[in-house]
């Protein structure tokens, strides 16, 4: 995980890299970007491109989005675009707004006078510090990684590096600048963008920039949970989620985010191999340019709880459907991991949960109509899943009820009817009163849905 040898310097040193000397070209620079670079330049101030922009350009990559800093204050920026908002409170930041790309840009932060022999400290020993405005030689310090401490200029098209950053990228490592434990305390989620870079990017986690996250991680826990949601989904939706999530794990992030996870990931258990297929899964789609909602990775995360649960309801008597909803509200709402999931998901989760007791009874003529239901298709891709991850009886069973659910999907009005048809027949005969009495009184309209047998049962 960890490079052996790390070239980043240890104090800053400005080396200004001449065009000649690097690939970076405009053409590869948001035409957005350059109006804005342009725009502050004419107008008498300073304007890099900075950070992942310019780290991926270097790698030959293409940015997904591209900052800016300056040194004009927030009203100067706002005074130079007419289509800019100011956001933010501790530190204002502009958007420049176009369309549908954004362009942000931040004016150089600086040091803290006041407090930088004793910052505030939280109990938990986090570091509490307000953003100040500075130039850019105190703003390449403040930088977290050195690969992201580079600065692009306009005016003359060099880089501007002041933490050995391209030296960083040729070596492909990941390296705090500054004391990687104070750096930490400052903002645990630089733990997280440790992992995330150095798996998006193929690249090392410096030994230096390593070693304290072991020590820290606890310290995630004093993180906002609508911000570490947002930090999951840079993580896993990324493309390499699957090697991001064994990396977190390795460091005890992991465990952090998700404590109520801790056992399941300890060895390769059932709920270990679905969070695994369903982040390989996941990795394949997005790196194939398809669609993915990270309810359905949550949904694979949490399954195996949301199932004790729910076995934990029906030992105490409450019908199955009661329990299913019963124990998907305890772990939803439970507040037993450190994220807070938005409704638009765990509404989501909920029908990929309940789904999965309709899709194995396959209720007769209620099987066309389920294929209609809006979370269908996620409720069947994850049946597959648990069908990968079943043993022995199980394993038999979830794997004929996917195939049957793969083909009358493949299949046309006639041969659907004749599946759902036989599968009536193979099942009519059989008492079902007795096995589900105690789910009359839930819902006698789904009375059917849970009556009826599977046909390898």
């Amino acid at each position: 995980m960890s490079g052996q040898n790390s070239s980043v310097k240890t104090t800053a040193e400005l080396q200004i890299i001449p065009r000649a000397e690097h690939n970076i070209s405009r053409k590869d620079i948001s035409k957005n970007a350059l109006k804005v670079l342009y725009r502050l330049k004419d107008a008498g101030y300073d304007a890099y491109l900075v950070g992942g922009g310019v780290r991926d350009l270097l790698l030959g990559l293409k940015p997904k989005d591209f900052d800016i800093v300056t040194n004009a204050t927030p009203e100067q920026i706002k005074k130079c675009f007419s289509n800019c908002r100011l956001i933010g409170r501790r530190f204002r930041l502009a958007h420049i707004v176009f369309g549908r790309e954004i362009i942000e840009v931040a004016t150089f932060r600086g040091h803290h006078e006041a407090d930088a022999d004793s910052p505030h400290k939280s109990d938990d020993g986090q570091l509490l510090r307000d953003n100040v405005y500075g130039d850019i030689d105190e703003d390449a310090e403040r930088r977290d990684f050195s690969a992201n401490s580079l600065y692009y200029d306009i005016k003359d098209f060099s880089i501007r590096d002041y933490w050995g950053g391209v030296a960083a990228i040729a070596n492909r490592e990941i390296a705090l600048i500054g004391d990687p434990e104070t750096r930490y305390r400052e903002d645990p989620v630089r733990m997280l963008r440790a992992v995330r870079f150095a798996q998006k990017l193929d690249m090392q986690i410096t030994p230096r920039t390593a070693k304290p996250i072991y020590k820290l991680a606890p310290l995630l826990q004093n993180i906002p949970k609508a911000r570490l949601f947002e930090e999951c989904l840079k993580l896993f939706l990324a493309g390499k989620g699957l090697d991001t999530y064994k990396s977190l794990i390795e460091f005890g992030l992991f465990q952090q985010i998700f404590p109520n996870l801790t056992e399941s990931v300890k060895s390769e258990n059932a709920a270990y191999q679905l969070m695994c297929i369903a982040l390989r899964n996941t990795d394949t789609r997005i790196n194939n340019e398809l669609r993915v909602t990270p309810a359905f990775l949550f949904a694979a995360f949490l399954w195996h709880e949301m199932e004790q649960a729910c076995e934990h309801y029906q030992a105490q008597g409450m019908p199955a459907q009661d329990a299913l909803h019963t124990a998907a509200s305890a772990v939803l709402d439970g507040g037993q991991y450190n994220v807070t999931i938005p409704k638009r998901f765990s509404t989501t989760i909920r029908d990929i949960w309940a789904l999965q007791p309709r899709l194995e009874k396959r209720a007769g003529k209620r099987c066309l109509k389920l294929l209609e239901h809006p979370k269908f298709r996620a409720a069947y891709d994850f049946l597959l899943l648990r069908a990968e991850i079943a043993q022995g009886e199980q394993a038999a069973e979830l794997n004929s009820i996917a195939s049957w659910w793969t083909e009358l999907q493949q299949s046309d009005a006639g041969k659907q009817t004749n599946l759902v048809n036989e599968l009536s027949n193979n099942s009519e005969k059989r008492p079902r009163r007795r096995r589900n009495n105690n789910r009359r009184p839930y819902n006698k309209k789904r009375r059917s849905n849970s009556t009826q047998a599977d046909s390898n049962e």
